[in-house]
């Protein structure tokens, strides 16, 4: 990244921050045998294949990774794909992985997308929450909350070691 760009989190507060929700995962999921958790493309599957290796490493559940697919400027105008349409959702506990929300229009989104299919339970997990809402939406486990202006960007950036970087442009 370029030198206008300023660092909001490092690698290493990253991982902290996603070893903390991971385990807060398991806290909110500890009667259920198996967690799924759907990550939205791109970013948000990166994030929530990252959570996946750290649930397998720490615990015994079965974790299960899909991705969400749609047009998040205009998600009414294409149909939403998640990657494996064979497995139903009925009955199981869904995390809803993304990178930054910010108005909350993905998440609502995927949301109403996801409760049409009778699950059990549905957490959100976002790395980074702008609160700058425009949707009654709100993530359940938080990396950081930061305030920021409407003209500010913040970016979620896959370092080389395939770990993650914030940054406030």
């Amino acid at each position: 990244m370029s030198h206008e760009n300023l660092i909001i989190l490092t690698e290493l507060q990253v991982e902290q921050k996603l070893q903390r929700i991971a385990r807060e995962l398991l806290e909110n999921n500890y009667e259920n045998t198996e967690i799924v958790l759907i990550g939205i493309v791109k970013r948000g599957v990166k994030i929530a294949t990252h959570l996946v290796d750290i649930l397998t490493k720490i615990s015994n559940k079965k974790i299960t990774l899909l991705t969400l697919e749609f047009d998040k400027t205009n998600p009414q105008e294409e149909e939403m794909t998640l990657s494996d349409k064979a497995l139903t959702l009925e009955g199981k506990s869904i995390v809803l992985v993304d990178d930054v929300l910010n108005s909350g229009k993905t998440l609502i989104h995927a949301v109403s997308y996801l409760v049409k299919a009778n699950i059990k339970q549905l957490s959100t997990v976002v790395l980074v929450d702008r609160k700058h809402r425009k949707f009654p939406v709100r993530a359940d486990f938080v990396g950081l909350t930061l305030s920021t202006t409407l003209k500010e960007h913040i970016s979620v950036v896959e370092t080389k070691e395939n770990k993650f970087e914030v940054y406030l442009k």
